[in-house]
C-alpha cells in the first residue's frame, strides 16, 4: 500500500509526496474477515482540505469486501475509474490539537446532488469556511435511516454509531442528520415518537462519551418520487419536536434553511439539484452556513 497527496482531485498521486505504508514494519498484512487492520504511521504533510491517494494492491481474489458505494470522487481500479471506496475506512490524522465533528448522515451528507471530483459537499464547504479548526469527518451514507438497517443501503444510524463515530480519535461533537429515510423510504415509518425516540438515543449515547450533540431538522422532500402529503406531515411532526424540544444540545435547521417560501413542501428552486429531495452545491452551501 502507499498514500501520496495528489495532483488534481481525480485520482493522480504525486510521485514526490508517495509514502509506502508498512504493519508492524512489514509491506504486506493479512486482513481477517470482519477485521480492521491499521498502517505505521507515515510522515506526510497534508494541505488543509487537500486530496490524498491511497493505493493498495490485492495478489488474488477476495470475494465480497467491505465498500462504500459513491463517495462522489474518482478512483480507479486498475485503469477503470470507479466512484467506490473498497476496503479503506478511514485516515487518521495529526491535527495539531484540533478537535473533531462527526456528522453522521445519509444521501445529502454524502454528497449526492452536488458535483463530483469538486469537494462541494456540505461538511466539505463546513470545513472550508472554518479552515484550521474543527477537523470534519463525513459519516453520510446514501439510503442510510436511523432506525432500520437496509440489505442495500448498510446498517442503521443507530447500529453503526459506535463504530463509525465513537471510534473516531479526537472527537468533540456529533451532529445527527439523519431522517428522511426513515419517512419516504419503504418501509414509511410513520410513527414520529418512534424517530423521535431513535434520536434520543442517539444523543443519550453521545452524551455518555462526553460529546456536544447537535440534531438536523428534515429537509423538504415534495416533488421527490416517494413524496405524499401524509408522510410530510410526519416530517413536520418530527422537525416540530426537533426545534422545540431537550433532544439535542443545538439544532441545525436544515428545512428553514432550504424550504421555498411560495411552497415551504419543497426546496428552493436555486437549491434543487433535480430531484427534489437532494440540494445542489449552493444548497449544500446553504446548510454548511447554518451550521
Amino acid at each position: 500500500m502507499t498514500v501520496a497527496g495528489a495532483d488534481q482531485p481525480v485520482a493522480a498521486a504525486s510521485a514526490t509526496t508517495s509514502r509506502r505504508l508498512l504493519f508492524g514494519g512489514d509491506e504486506q498484512v493479512v486482513l481477517a474477515a470482519g477485521a480492521t487492520v491499521v498502517s505505521d504511521p507515515v510522515d506526510l504533510a497534508v494541505p488543509d482540505g487537500g486530496d490524498l491517494v491511497v493505493s493498495m494492491y490485492l495478489p488474488g481474489p477476495t470475494g465480497p469486501v467491505s465498500f462504500h458505494r459513491n463517495v462522489h470522487a474518482t478512483g480507479l481500479i486498475g485503469d477503470r475509474p470507479t466512484k467506490s471506496v473498497f476496503l479503506l475506512s478511514g485516515v487518521d490524522v495529526l491535527a495539531n490539537g484540533r478537535q473533531t465533528l462527526a456528522v453522521l448522515g445519509d444521501s445529502i451528507t454524502e454528497g449526492v446532488g452536488t458535483p463530483d471530483d469538486a469537494n462541494l459537499r456540505w461538511p466539505d464547504q463546513y470545513a472550508a469556511r472554518f479552515r484550521h479548526r474543527p477537523a470534519v469527518a463525513n459519516l453520510g451514507m446514501s439510503g442510510n435511516r436511523l432506525l432500520l438497517d437496509d440489505a442495500r443501503f448498510g446498517p442503521s444510524g443507530q447500529a453503526r454509531f459506535d463504530r463509525d463515530v465513537l471510534a473516531l480519535p479526537g472527537l468533540q461533537a456529533v451532529l445527527v442528520f439523519l431522517g428522511i429515510n426513515d419517512i419516504q423510504q419503504p418501509p414509511s415509518q410513520t410513527d414520529p415518537a418512534r424517530l423521535l425516540a431513535g434520536y434520543e438515543q442517539l444523543a443519550r449515547r453521545a452524551r455518555d462519551h462526553n460529546l456536544n450533540v447537535l440534531g438536523a431538522t428534515i429537509g423538504p422532500f415534495k416533488g421527490w418520487i416517494r413524496y405524499t402529503e401524509p408522510l410530510d406531515q410526519i416530517r413536520h411532526q418530527v422537525n416540530d419536536v426537533l426545534r422545540s424540544g431537550p433532544i439535542f444540545d443545538r439544532i441545525v435547521d436544515v428545512d428553514a434553511v432550504l424550504r421555498d417560501p411560495a411552497d415551504p413542501a419543497q426546496l428552493r428552486p436555486a437549491f434543487n439539484s433535480g430531484d427534489g429531495l437532494h440540494p445542489n452545491a449552493a444548497g449544500a452551501k446553504a446548510i454548511a452556513l447554518s451550521v
